[in-house]
């Protein structure tokens, strides 16, 4: 009596079946894979980047008070909280001035999203540095760590997570990432409906190679400056 096993191979067209079996071996691969991308694309970034990481670091020194790394507590998958590096952009103590600009200038600072277009918090420094995203380069060491990887839903504050619907909170299904869809279709121009929906958008339906495609249009992105602030 034939196998089971046999007369279904039998039936199915012989070129497919490596070609199964092969996309198989690329779905059980993905998450190693990824994350080997992540080690040495964050770790050769780090190097490559030295000069430049050392130059901004002396330029937010000389021209203001205070560290010049920043960190805040930001939520990553399964909700799991990690510090998450930036080059400081703001006056030193700018956090605890947040909730009285906010009242100051009608907005909800209790809201999802606090994001103002002119922050008189942002310093001369840190307004360049923000138009081009490069305050965000601290967190290639948050990548290296695995605390994040190269393309995936930005990382949200604590606050932020606890006002999320059950829609939003799907952005918790994966790790949190240094780049994303929605970074490259308008950033903060997009209202956080639309931030949410790019990003299940991409939970549900991005392959590997549409992440190449995300962090290939990140870099013009970056360079029109278009929705940072």
């Amino acid at each position: 009596m034939s196998d089971p096993q046999d007369l279904r191979l039998a039936t199915y067209p012989v070129h497919q079946v490596p070609r199964r079996r092969f996309s198989r071996l690329v779905r059980a691969a993905g998450p190693a894979a990824r994350r080997a991308l992540d080690v040495v694309a964050s770790g050769l970034g780090l190097l490559l980047l030295s000069p430049l990481l050392l130059f901004v670091a002396f330029a937010i020194k000389i021209t203001s008070r205070g560290p010049v790394l920043f960190y805040q507590n930001r939520v990553g998958r399964a909700g799991r909280e990690f510090p998450m590096w930036k080059f400081r952009t703001m006056l030193h103590g700018a956090e605890a001035q947040a909730a009285a600009l906010a009242a100051a200038q009608g907005k909800d600072f209790g809201g999802v999203r606090f994001k103002m277009k002119v922050d008189p918090r942002v310093t001369r420094v840190g307004r360049v540095l923000r138009k081009l995203s490069i305050d965000e380069l601290p967190q290639l060491w948050n990548v290296l760590r695995g605390d994040m990887t190269l393309v995936g839903p930005r990382p949200a504050l604590p606050r932020e997570v606890k006002l999320y619907d059950p829609r939003a909170l799907r952005r918790l299904e994966v790790t949190p990432g240094l780049t994303c869809l929605w970074q490259i279709s308008g950033r903060s121009d997009l209202s956080f409906e639309q931030q949410v929906e790019l990003d299940i958008q991409y939970i549900d339906q991005s392959k590997p190679v549409d992440d190449l495609k995300i962090l290939a249009r990140t870099v013009p992105a970056v360079i029109s400056g278009r929705g940072a602030y």
